[in-house]
């Protein structure tokens, strides 16, 4: 019995394979490599000495799902597959409800067709909007303020709907905080397409040369130095919270939501200063005005997945900033960069790792 693992070529979807066949777990992946590259799936055979399924295919073509459940015996599955930047969500949006909430549908269906009622679902923070009752627990009220924390919201409402009407599905969900770093080897990170919307991606790529300078958002926040503060925790760490919680929907049959973070925060210069400390190199910043809808300080009460979980976080700042650094050192471009094939170029549903031509 395998692991499906959806959008696994991802950031967080990678370190989370890692893991999984680390921790002796098989796992099928499933991508559409529409924001990904097929050489990070490459690279976590590499580390973890392990091959494995990989199906280059879309949750929005049902009958390529159904194949996909069709050809392997799947217990369980671990759901990252959606488009995730909030910017672009609020310029598209109706691109953002029909890929990250009917594929999520598709994706319930195809598994209750063939009994699989257990998944674990990467949510947002996003979904709590901004609030000034920190920390926040899994009970602060949910008011996404954008179209892709919006797609999370709704779709963790169907997940509980779903729950609801068939009480033997088992359903995690988990809301990261800011998740940074990358894996030690240096060999898997992040890596955004265009300018990087998240802090500690730019940040790296000022230090590696790629751009001039940080802009800073804001220094009039009521924080210790005027900057916005945000809990940041490491992906090996988010990547580990995800095994735990596969852990727990094997044993139970109920829907839980649980914050993964750090449990507290730290400011856009301290992260700087972090950086700077870990990578030897000055990240030179500008001061401007703030962004519509950034929040002054956003951190987690994460006792509910210590307690329920047998999580935490443990990777500090240092080894964070150190991490990520050794992946944008060694990785200045990325991932090498693979052609993008036609659109209207059919590619075939399966591909396994034994002959992935990258």
């Amino acid at each position: 019995m395998a692991i499906l693992v959806t959008g696994g070529a991802g950031y967080i979807g990678t370190h989370t394979c890692v893991e999984l066949l680390n921790g002796g777990y098989d796992i099928i992946v499933v991508d559409n490599f529409s924001n990904s590259n097929p050489q990070s799936l490459k690279r976590v055979s590499e580390i973890t000495g392990k091959t494995f399924p990989i199906y280059e295919a879309d949750l929005l073509e049902k009958e390529d799902m159904m194949e996909i459940f069709a050809e392997n015996e799947i217990e369980a599955v671990v759901h990252f597959a959606g488009l995730k930047s909030v910017g672009e969500s609020v310029s598209v949006p109706l691109h953002y409800y029909q890929n990250n909430i009917t594929s999520t549908i598709i994706l319930c269906e195809v598994m209750q067709q063939f009994g699989v009622k257990k998944i674990v679902f990467s949510s947002s923070a996003t979904v709590y909007g901004i609030t000034d009752n920190m920390p926040i627990t899994e009970d602060t009220t949910l008011q996404a303020i954008n179209p892709y924390g919006r797609t999370k919201h709704m779709i963790e409402e169907i997940l509980g709907d779903v729950a609801f009407a068939d009480p033997s599905w088992s359903i995690a969900i988990l809301r990261y905080f800011n998740p940074i770093g990358a894996h030690e080897s240096g060999r898997i990170g992040e890596d955004p397409n265009g300018i990087p919307n998240n802090l500690m991606p730019y940040i790296s790529q000022v230090a590696v040369g790629k751009r001039k300078q940080l802009q800073v958002f804001g220094d009039d926040y009521p924080t210790k130095d005027g900057t916005g503060v945000r809990d940041y925790i490491h992906v090996t760490d988010l990547a580990i919270g995800h095994l735990r919680a596969l852990e727990r929907v094997q044993m139970t049959t109920e829907i839980e939501a649980f914050n993964l973070g750090t449990g507290f925060g730290y400011s856009v210069l301290e992260m700087v200063t972090a950086f700077e400390k870990a990578a030897g190199v000055a990240i030179p910043y500008q001061l401007v005005d703030r962004r519509p809808g950034d929040s002054s300080i956003c951190y987690a009460d994460v006792t509910k997945a210590r307690k329920e979980l047998n999580w935490k976080a443990i990777r500090g700042i240092e080894k964070m900033c150190e991490d990520t650094w050794r992946w944008q050192r060694e990785n200045p471009d990325g991932y090498a960069k693979v052609i993008k094939k036609n659109k209207n170029q059919k590619t075939p549903v399966r591909q396994s790792m034994g002959f992935f031509n990258v």
